[in-house]
């Protein structure tokens, strides 16, 4: 397992200056937003406007804090989320806007070149074993949590090997990267 302390992030500007990210994990390491095969961040959404295009890429958008994050995405419609909502897939081809109903939100992006990967992400609230099943298998905290002997702070990752079994409790998102 690899540790991605939430404090050892730094903030960027979106692809589109509407916002702040802050990236979890990028493959290849270092790839910009034009050559990432797949990307793992978090952002903060504190006003309207609309979200950045990513030609090529499949999105799984996760509202980790915050309530009312109203998305308008062209072929989808209208889709209100927040931190109890499933996670969203929708394509980064369409145009895709946010109003806020209840203030700012955080909310976790996983993006992935279409073609060449694909990716999950599942929340988990509680006490629960699991087997990493996926070529890349990431946990993020959204509360203090603990996997196994490893505690996590808000928003830590973790990035854990291949096929183990872990023993997690508290409040996390499960992200899966396979190649596709």
């Amino acid at each position: 397992m690899r540790l991605l302390p939430a404090t050892d992030r730094t903030p960027a500007p979106w692809k589109n200056g509407g916002g702040t990210t802050w990236e979890i994990a990028v493959q290849p390491p270092g790839a910009d937003l034009s050559a990432f095969d797949w990307r793992l961040s978090i952002a903060e959404v504190a006003t309207a406007g609309p979200f950045s295009v990513f030609p090529g890429v499949d999105r799984v958008l996760t509202v980790i804090a915050g309530s009312g994050l109203r998305l308008t995405i062209e072929g989808l419609g209208d889709v209100v989320l927040d931190e109890t909502s499933r996670p969203l897939p929708f394509s980064g081809d369409a145009p895709a806007a946010a109003t806020l109903d209840g203030g700012p939100i955080r909310d976790l992006n996983l993006m992935v070149r279409r073609g060449s990967w694909r990716g999950s992400v599942r929340r988990i609230d509680g006490a629960e074993t699991i087997t990493a099943t996926a070529r890349i298998t990431v946990l993020v905290a959204l509360v203090p949590a603990k996997v196994d002997d490893q505690i996590l702070a808000v928003e830590d990752a973790l990035i854990v090997d291949p096929d183990a079994t872990l023993t997690m409790d508290g409040r996390l998102l499960l992200i899966g990267l396979d190649p596709a």
